[in-house]
């Protein structure tokens, strides 16, 4: 499959599967977002009664979603794809490795493509989104679940405010990320059948904000832009972060927020059979008749 090419690419994608190699081997001691957004997907999916023998979990990390899905009646089998080769090893099972910018398979392939948390890496996403409802046979699903607008508000605006105030200037520090409209024009543009999109807020409580940061290098989550900053940050830049977020979101009992929006996509590859809407002025009844009122051509006022 031909991989699209964006004017300007966003991520580096080497140095994001490097630190995803690094952190597969303690993944399991800071999954607990994959997790829990996992066990979320799993409920969307709930709804659906349609079998679905072969999907691809694409970017599967540690394979947990890979898991619940095996369990899943109607699914036979789950292929795990995921740039990193360390994760692929920690998922097991059926699994390729391979970059989500560049999937290697047929069109028509997959009776659903799912992924968490993954695809916010992807420097197309548009591109993305097309190419998965490429490999998806007719009526196939696609649902995934990435990172929103909203995520790690306090860490961003702290970090920013610190190095302001310690270096005269800022640079990039969290990823850039989508929120809830563009990702459903996202998924119209791609030309998914039925789309819904929607988003949940979690917020995850800690000891310091410190260990946050500490958590998303655990992840394999840290900042992997091209411009981001080319040398460590500084030490008093982190301390007065620090001191600016216990500040200003610290509890009674000492532990400070953390904001994590989850955006969740579902869509089909079109299909005949699907519900498709009414024509304009198709409508056997009018609106006018149900609310009991009177109908009111367009451009009159109501006497």
């Amino acid at each position: 499959m031909q991989k699209s090419s964006p004017a300007i690419e966003v991520f580096d994608r080497r140095l994001l599967r490097q630190r995803r190699d690094r952190a597969a081997k303690n993944i399991r001691n800071f999954d607990f977002l994959f997790v829990e957004t996992a066990d979320r997907l799993m409920e969307r999916l709930a709804v659906v009664r349609k079998t679905l023998p072969l999907v691809l979990d694409l970017g599967s990390a540690q394979g947990k979603l890979a898991e619940l899905l095996q369990q899943r009646a109607g699914t036979a089998q789950v292929i795990c794809m995921d740039t990193s080769f360390e994760m692929v090893r920690q998922a097991g099972g059926a699994a390729v490795v391979a970059d989500e910018e560049l999937l290697p398979f047929r069109s028509g392939s997959f009776d659903a493509v799912v992924s968490n948390l993954n695809l916010h890496w992807v420097n197309d996403l548009p591109g993305a989104l097309l190419q998965v409802k490429q490999i998806l046979k007719p009526d196939g699903l696609f649902l995934g679940a990435l990172p929103g607008g909203e995520t790690l508000k306090e860490l961003r605006q702290c970090l920013m405010e610190a190095e302001l105030a310690v270096s005269g200037g800022a640079s990039p520090r969290v990823s850039p990320l989508i929120d809830l409209r563009e990702m459903g024009a996202l998924m119209q543009r791609a030309g998914f059948a039925l789309p819904v999109v929607d988003s949940d807020i979690m917020t995850v409580h800690y000891s310091s904000p410190l260990k946050l940061m500490q958590d998303l290098r655990g992840m394999g989550a840290s900042n992997a832009t091209y411009n981001r900053l080319m040398k460590a940050t500084r030490r008093q830049v982190l301390l007065e972060a620090s001191r600016l977020y216990y500040e200003r979101y610290a509890d009674a009992a000492g532990l400070v927020p953390a904001t994590f929006q989850v955006i969740y996509a579902i869509g089909w590859s079109p299909h005949a059979s699907q519900q498709q809407p009414l024509a304009p002025g198709s409508a056997r009844h009018k609106l006018a008749d149900a609310l009991q009122t009177v109908e009111v051509p367009a451009g009159e006022k109501a006497g």
